[in-house]
């Protein structure tokens, strides 16, 4: 039964008649009667029955407007508790994030407000928007020659849009150069992601550029360890510009020519942002992505 119909009948059995009703709801006698007519269809029993020309409450109705104060003092203080809820500003926030991201931000983010909850996810790229299930936001990213995230599933706050550059040994005789083409690098070992992974993708679009495959030597998803294989020589590999660890053994050089570059986005569920706690943690993460780089 709808609440509000309860409460006409309450307000029946209060007041005494459908013009009285009326006037203290600020609706005509006229609607009075159509909801209450609504509310009888849904009974087995008559709720209301003529007393000269007043419509009273039957023994039936008298009871169920009894138990709609209880029903309406339930769904007020349910509406409070949910109010609470939404307007708490300590209430803890689940945060999940790839993990240069989770490296570079989560630090600040945690110094910043004690009510995060962090976790990293080291997940294909089609994969980031599933995780809005278990978490108020996730920091995902994507190259900017893919798709957009699926906006009918999610809701997509953008961070930011960094770009990728070639990295090398600091002695490498590409290290001399400002910027590198397709052209230089291809013939070069390389170190790659595994298969999915957004930064992996754009070694097609070098091959491509190239007109040669590239010799893909090693499969390594986290940018500190592969940071630490191109500082021995390994190959080259391709790494963030404001979410890597600075390394001196490392230099990075932008490629000409070709959108190497990916969107960070925050991706959440439409519900979770009317909670004051998550808009909190959002404007953080704004702010943090947008100084650019670790502290």
């Amino acid at each position: 039964m709808d609440p509000h119909h309860l409460r006409l009948l309450r307000e029946l059995g209060d007041r005494g008649s459908v013009a009285a009703v009326a006037r203290a709801l600020h609706i005509t006698p006229s609607a009075v009667s159509q909801q209450l007519n609504t509310l009888q269809r849904s009974a087995r029993v008559p709720l209301t029955e003529r007393s000269g020309r007043r419509l009273v409450l039957t023994a039936a109705g008298r009871a169920l407007a009894a138990a709609a104060v209880e029903v309406m003092t339930a769904l007020d203080r349910a509406d409070r508790a949910v109010g609470a809820y939404l307007d708490d500003p300590s209430s803890p926030v689940t945060v999940c994030a790839f993990h240069s991201a989770a490296l570079t931000w989560f630090p600040l983010l945690v110094q910043r407000l004690g009510n995060v909850r962090c976790s990293d996810e080291d997940v294909a790229q089609a994969d980031f928007p599933s995780l809005v299930g278990d978490y108020d936001l996730v920091v995902a990213h994507r190259l900017a020659q893919h798709p957009p995230w699926p906006a009918d599933r999610v809701t997509v706050v953008p961070l930011i849009h960094e770009p990728i550059y070639v990295a090398m040994a600091a002695d490498s005789p590409l290290a001399t150069k400002p910027q590198l083409t397709a052209v230089d690098v291809a013939g070069q070992r390389w170190i790659s992601t595994h298969e999915g992974f957004p930064v992996g993708g754009a070694l097609t679009a070098i091959a491509a550029a190239a007109g040669r495959p590239l010799d893909v030597v090693h499969h390594i998803n986290e940018f500190t360890v592969v940071a630490s294989m191109v500082a021995v020589g390994a190959g080259l590999a391709l790494l963030p510009g404001h979410t890597s660890v600075p390394d001196p053994r490392v230099v990075l050089r932008p490629l000409a020519g070709l959108p190497t570059g990916r969107y960070v986005d925050v991706l959440t569920r439409p519900e979770t942002l009317h909670r004051a706690a998550v808009r909190t943690v959002l404007d953080a993460l704004r702010e943090i992505s947008r100084g650019g780089g670790a502290s």
